[in-house]
């Protein structure tokens, strides 16, 4: 009898990831262990309730990828995560209550080098959000892990004279590891530069933290977008997860976004499809960045843009935590140029400036 090729064969399967869960409740800790357990690619191999046991069971069992705690008694789980990256760097997946507090601590974590955090679940988990969970966490133990890079100092940009009226805008998407990613790009992107709309995957509170993170970090105005709000220069919009896609219009020659009812109810809510494919027919004024991820958001986004004239560019693998987005719309043809992360924003700026001196010359 032959072997179905399009199987997995028992012979060829690769050995589980290893997982080590550190969570001061016993219950979350068993019920995270039943979680990842359903998936035959991971396998738990240590449990810890504190930062001390912690250090012994990540010693003892080589995990793959740490689940932690964001708030543990005794050391934090944010003190431990800054240890654990400077002495022993791994995959760090952040567990953390859906509250304002939880929220923000866990964007730091992020901001430190985790790779994704989930949010501890309230009286019921279902199976899709428990498959997802147990998916994030072997991507996380997939993932490659990325020292943190240190901030340039942002370099004063001359102001551009372009009306904001028919001007340009830059997009960017970003999933598991756009936290450190988004960072390293925005801190070199000129603060008086056309609008920005991101969209990273997170949860609603998680994005709340996350902007009100960048404009504590950055000198751009960083926020979320508004419904029907004219975008300005030198603005830093994230999508909101709200249960409504972010789009753009122009009306009156300026962007403004477009919270739209998720009727489809997609895997990614919110969306760089959503996103990307509502700026294809300004094409020629898009200059759009897809970086570290899983799956394939953006992609069929990413190949509208590029076909209708936009800029576009894409994280290499070296420099992704998950070379999912990025690989997926590289390999759709879809993007212009492949750069290590450092290099994004700068690029974005060269882009910016070469749609200046196109409008400048057509006038």
């Amino acid at each position: 009898m032959l072997l179905d090729p399009t199987e997995p064969q028992p012979a060829m399967r690769r050995p589980a990831k290893r997982v080590a869960i550190v969570d001061d409740s016993r219950s979350i800790r068993s019920w995270l262990r039943h979680v990842l357990q359903q998936d035959k690619r991971l396998e738990v191999v240590g449990e810890a309730g504190d930062a001390e046991t912690a250090r012994k069971v990540i010693k003892e069992t080589q995990p793959d990828v740490l689940t932690l705690d964001v708030q543990m008694p005794g050391m934090s789980g944010l003190v431990f995560l800054e240890r654990l990256m400077t002495l022993h760097p791994m995959p760090v997946v952040m567990v953390s209550a859906s509250t304002s507090s939880g929220s923000d601590t866990a964007i730091q974590a992020l901001s430190l080098g985790a790779v994704d955090c989930i949010v501890k679940p309230g009286q019921s988990v279902s199976k899709l959000s428990a498959k997802d969970i147990a998916r994030r966490v072997y991507s996380a133990a997939c993932s490659q892990y990325q020292p943190l890079l240190k901030r340039s100092a942002l370099q004063p940009v001359a102001p551009l004279e372009a009306e904001e009226k028919d001007g340009a805008i830059v997009l960017i998407g970003a999933s598991t590891g756009g936290v450190t990613a988004l960072e390293t790009v925005l801190a070199t992107m000129a603060t008086d530069g056309p609008p920005t709309v991101i969209v990273q995957h997170m949860p609603a509170t998680f994005l709340i933290s996350f902007a009100k993170l960048l404009d504590r970090k950055l000198p751009h105005d960083v926020g979320l977008v508004d419904d029907r709000v004219p975008l300005r220069r030198g603005q830093v919009r994230l999508a909101p997860e709200v249960g409504r896609q972010t789009e753009l219009v122009r009306r009156n020659g300026l962007w403004q976004g477009h919270l739209r009812d998720d009727a489809e109810r997609g895997a990614h809510c919110p969306s760089v499809d959503a996103l990307f494919c509502s700026a294809a027919p300004y094409g020629h004024d898009v200059i759009a960045a897809i970086l570290t991820g899983l799956g394939r958001d953006g992609t069929e986004g990413m190949r509208l843009l590029h076909r209708s004239g936009a800029h576009t560019i894409g994280q290499d693998a070296d420099s992704s935590v998950v070379y999912g987005m990025p690989k997926a719309a590289w390999e759709a043809g879809a993007i212009v140029e492949q750069l290590p992360i450092e290099n994004i924003g700068e690029a974005i700026n060269s882009a910016v400036a070469a749609h200046h001196r196109r409008r400048s010359f057509a006038r």
